[in-house]
């Protein structure tokens, strides 16, 4: 700082009140300043400014993958809008364990974030006791629950599962066999699927999981497993797309029809979803408004505007397309 105010020809004090509020200072001298900042490559101290002004013009984003296009396509929304509010944005990945979770937060708040966006809506304990001592505004995404942290946006994972079982049965299918990944939000869904099926029509679906993510390989070799335990006719329940799509080139390999022999239903819409063969059927959550509301959202929680309710459900719609 001594040497920016040294180019610039203005005192430290100046240079520190410019970077702080630049407003304090006149346009020609900011814009000296300015000059000398980027001759010097000088980068301030943002951290120790926040213990000062208590704003980092930080926001910290955990979401579960980067390269998963569910957790992307809301991130870029979300960003587009904290970027137009004069905030930027670290984000990191957690994979779908709340101990990762807790170590990535724990190392998010030693940068003294201005807000937080975590991804569902279970933590760890130790998790909830740092945001409580943090006391920073928190926006949990992907989930709803009548008592969030501070404010959740999101959906009910056990009324689309519930959904996708009804509509399955109004399409008339009699038998079901789930792929599900294993992280808690599928497994959700995967339950109420089941039960309501079970439910609606008395014979349970036939279930394949798996403890990691969902690919067009575990489509593949979900429904060959299910064939293998049993399933012959019906819909194929994924809780994913990805998985879905496997489902469909495992059924043309084995010369089956769809939708005549199998139906197949995904989840999440993904880009793919409308230019599969034949069409992939799934359930849309519109991420687009979810990244903007939970972004207007953080926001005014940071600026300490009122909301008029801190549980947002934007619902999801089941898209139905040539596959069921």
């Amino acid at each position: 700082m001594e040497t920016v105010g040294r180019i610039a020809g203005v005192s430290q004090v100046t240079v520190s009140r410019a970077l702080n509020d630049p407003k304090k200072v006149s346009a020609a001298t900011l814009k000296r300043i300015q000059d000398a900042i980027e001759l010097t490559g000088y980068v301030p101290n943002m951290v120790a400014g926040a213990l000062a002004s208590r704003r980092s013009q930080l926001i910290a984003a955990l979401v579960p993958s980067i390269t998963n296009v569910i957790y992307s396509d809301l991130m870029q929304n979300f960003i587009d809008v904290i970027r137009g509010s004069g905030y930027h944005v670290l984000m990191a990945e957690t994979g779908f364990s709340q101990d990762e979770e807790q170590a990535v937060l724990s190392t998010m708040l030693s940068r003294r974030p201005d807000g937080i966006l975590l991804t569902g809506i279970h933590h760890s304990p130790g998790c909830k006791r740092m945001l409580l001592g943090a006391g920073i505004p928190v926006v949990e995404v992907w989930d709803m629950t009548e008592n969030p942290l501070d404010v959740c946006i999101g959906f009910s994972h056990i009324k689309a599962g519930e959904e996708v079982a009804k509509y399955a049965v109004s399409c008339g299918y009699e038998h079901a066999l789930i792929i599900s990944a294993g992280d808690e939000r599928a497994l959700r869904r995967k339950n109420s699927f089941a039960a309501q099926f079970d439910q609606l029509t008395g014979n349970a679906p036939t279930e394949v999981l798996y403890e990691t993510g969902a690919t067009i390989e575990r489509g593949r070799n979900g429904l060959t497993t299910g064939i293998e335990l049993g399933f012959k006719n019906g819909i194929v329940m994924c809780s994913s797309d990805l998985l879905a799509h496997g489902v469909l080139i495992e059924a043309q390999s084995r010369g089956l029809r769809v939708p005549e022999d199998i139906a197949a239903i995904g989840f999440g819409n993904q880009n793919f979803a409308p230019f599969t063969l034949p069409a992939l059927s799934t359930v849309e959550v519109n991420r687009t408004h979810l990244g903007k509301q939970a972004a207007e959202a953080l926001v005014a929680r940071i600026n300490n505007q009122p909301l008029s309710k801190n549980s947002i459900d934007i619902g999801f719609e089941i898209i139905a397309r040539a596959s069921t």
